[in-house]
């Protein structure tokens, strides 16, 4: 029998549960948000107090909290395989003439689905609860990444009790994505902050469920689609679309879009609705998938080696227009390169009006021979950020220019200058070009830097147009400002309170942190991290030679140049003594952390192009863990090239000419070691279940 408090605790527990479900499944608010935030503050002080009373699944989880250093890997029960794909209508027609000689001629239905561009995802549910969720991995074995996803608001913890009887334990299959308005403001703090700009929605929703702080991922604001139903022995469900209900009605969100279609015809008219009408979606979409709907058959057309013969995705064309290049824009950046930007008469593409389009380098301008004036084709496709593909000859008008690269920086008339070997045109002038000394400041607050609460990049942008900040030690000067930062338009004592509080926070961040947050040329996160860990005092990094920089692994000649170069000059100096005065961590402390394995001991690999499973940083993540290098160059000494989707030509070229072996993401995934290799014998080893009956209708 339960107590009072067990009582109070489980009724707030089902409460929050259900306010949750209303809110983010039927868009109905039934309490002020005040209200919410109330009781759910209430059950975690209740779960503070007696934490041996708290629910696993509690509404409290959501807000995250839970630094999770590794991620173990599981295998999945039901590999998570792929879906062949297609661009055209004619291999529709085909497929439905397959699955019709496949099944003698058998009426046949189709479900169609929007393909969600996100991160596939399996969840286990257990008496109704949600006990683990794995990401597809190499698609037999992913990592369990439950605390992360128990952070995602329109996924149900436990579920409810209505509908179809639940299984005591079955699978859902979907995709977790990043919605495009969250993923906007998350590009444009990148921007502020001169960070990279993610390149589309789905490697940011990748990027942060490998986040180890599921607050962090909590903050990223990841949304999940049900689009499939998995358990023991045989589906309870006659069809897909009769499980699809069944998950709406246990409180698992199921995509409204989705159409059952009696011929091949329907399914078409699907497809031609949504080649528009996915626009209109505040999610990235690039595709149909159809499947066959009744689960004996797809039994009966089962699967070729790598994918099923029932289902098929449909992926639609990158979305292109046509307009006018009314002009170039020179952008400096933080290093002094100048980066031209086109502009566009708006032009509507993919649910969106372009304006602007990313030029590059001059490289590009001249492989286009662009001209003021002329009409060109802009494409929008699965990168989100517009690009320039060619030019309409035909409309050129006949007494057209070639555009000439500036010789002079727009922001301070210095002469550019173009390194050999170089793409960009460049500013030389780093200390007194004001767009390079802004972002600077900018880098050095951004997130994976300094992370300074209370001042971002539009905040020290903005104090450094007034005069108040010049460098990054000049900001550990605000304090003795604090009067003068609260008579600011949006500032107020609070915020200068935040700001201050979070200066001093910044002093205890780790000493690589601190190096990346210089923006010392080619010294990105991980070569910073290399350097701490090898020189360990900045005494000591400041003290080295380039040749001696450059016999540390993964620090090139350039970099040991570009680094050297810095700590030579008396104003980085100055700097440096001016930041330790103010107590920042000019030394590491601890111990480097030890790689998992050593199984990658001795390799170098070369990562290029556009992965499927993993993001670049992950995948250098994994290779590190375990023991191998990364570089940047191909030469006769690289171990691997991992080729992604669109890398270039000239390395695939240059390392067939040097006889480097070049693998894809799913060969170096197979090199590293699983949990059974640490945990089992090989006989104890328990291979993936294959799909059986009543299965295979739901992977995907």
């Amino acid at each position: 029998m339960m107590t009072d408090l067990q009582q109070q605790i489980t009724a707030l527990t089902e409460r929050l549960h259900h306010l949750n479900y209303q809110y983010y499944q039927r868009d109905i608010s039934e309490v002020p948000d005040q209200e919410f935030d109330e009781l759910l503050a209430q059950l975690a002080r209740l779960e503070q107090q007696y934490p041996d009373l708290a629910h696993p699944n509690s509404p409290t989880q959501r807000v995250g909290g839970t630094i999770t250093k590794q991620f173990p890997t599981a295998e999945h029960r039901y590999p998570m395989l792929s879906l062949g794909n297609t661009y055209s209508e004619a291999d529709l027609r085909e497929f439905d003439e397959r699955v019709r000689k496949g099944l003698e001629g058998a009426d046949v239905a189709y479900v169609c689905e929007l393909k969600f561009d996100g991160v596939a995802m399996s969840l286990t549910y257990q008496q109704g609860q949600l006990t683990q969720g794995v990401t597809r991995g190499d698609s037999t074995r992913g990592d369990v990444v439950t605390s992360n996803v128990r952070t995602i608001r329109n996924l149900p913890l436990h579920l409810r009790p209505e509908g179809a009887p639940q299984p005591p334990e079955f699978e859902v299959r979907g995709e977790i994505f990043m919605p495009l308005p969250v993923f906007a403001e998350l590009n444009q703090e990148r921007e502020a902050n001169g960070e990279a700009l993610l390149a589309n929605p789905r490697n940011a929703a990748s990027g942060a469920l490998k986040l180890q702080d599921s607050a962090q991922v909590a903050a990223r604001k990841l949304r999940f689609y049900a689009y499939s139903f998995l358990m023991p022995g045989r589906n309870q469900f006659p069809t897909h679309s009769a499980s699809l209900e069944a998950l709406r009605a246990w409180g698992l969100p199921v995509s409204e879009t989705w159409r059952r279609c009696g011929t091949i015809e329907e399914v078409l008219d699907f497809v031609h609705q949504w080649d528009k009408q996915r626009f209109e979606l505040p999610v990235a979409t690039d595709g149909i998938v159809i499947k066959v709907d009744d689960f004996r058959q797809q039994e009966l057309l089962g699967f070729t080696a790598k994918s099923p013969r029932w289902a098929i995705a449909y992926k639609y064309p990158a979305e292109a227009g046509r307009t006018r290049l009314q002009g170039i824009q020179y952008q400096v950046g933080r290093t002094g390169a100048v980066t031209p930007v086109a502009l566009l008469d708006p032009v509507p593409l993919a649910g969106t009006v372009v304006k602007r389009a990313s030029m590059h380098n001059a490289n590009q301008i001249a492989a286009l021979d662009l001209r003021l004036g002329d009409m060109v084709f802009v494409e929008k496709g699965g990168e989100i950020i517009p690009k320039i593909t060619g030019v309409d000859l035909s409309a050129r008008p006949a007494d057209s220019q070639p555009i000439i690269y500036p010789t002079e920086c727009p922001a301070c008339g210095t002469p550019l200058i173009r390194p050999e070997g170089e793409a960009h045109f460049r500013c030389p002038n780093d200390r007194g070009c004001p767009p390079q000394r802004k972002a600077k400041l900018e880098h050095f607050v951004s997130r994976k830097a300094l992370d300074i609460d209370g001042l971002g990049a539009e905040t020290v942008g903005r104090f450094f147009d007034l005069g108040l900040v010049t460098d990054a030690a000049s900001l550990y000067d605000l304090p003795a400002k604090a009067a003068e930062l609260a008579q600011l338009d949006r500032m107020g004592e609070k915020s200068v309170q935040r700001l201050l509080a979070g200066l001093e926070a910044s002093k205890q961040v780790p000493f690589d942190r601190m190096l990346f947050g210089l923006g010392i040329r080619y010294v990105g996160e991980t070569v910073a991290e290399k350097l701490v860990n090898h020189y360990r005092t900045v005494e000591a990094l400041a003290a080295a030679t380039a040749t001696e920089l450059a016999a540390v692994p993964e620090v090139g000649g350039v970099i040991a140049e570009s680094a050297a170069a810095w700590f030579q000059e008396s104003e980085n100096q100055q700097l440096l003594e001016r930041l330790r005065t103010a107590g920042l961590q000019l030394a590491l402390t601890g111990e480097a952390p030890q790689p998992q394995s050593d199984r990658l001991a001795g390799l170098t690999f070369v990562l290029s192009g556009v992965f499927e499973q993993h993001t670049r940083e992950e995948l250098q993540h994994l290779i590190e863990q375990h023991g191998g290098k990364i570089t940047g160059s191909i030469s006769k000494k690289l171990s691997y090239l991992v080729a992604g989707d669109k890398m270039g030509p000239a390395k695939r070229e240059k390392a067939t000419s040097l006889n480097v072996p070049i693998i894809g993401e799913t060969d170096l995934l197979a090199m590293l070691p699983t949990a059974t290799d640490q945990a089992e014998t090989p006989e104890e080893a328990a291979a993936p279940v294959p799909p059986v009956a009543g299965q295979q209708g739901s992977l995907f």
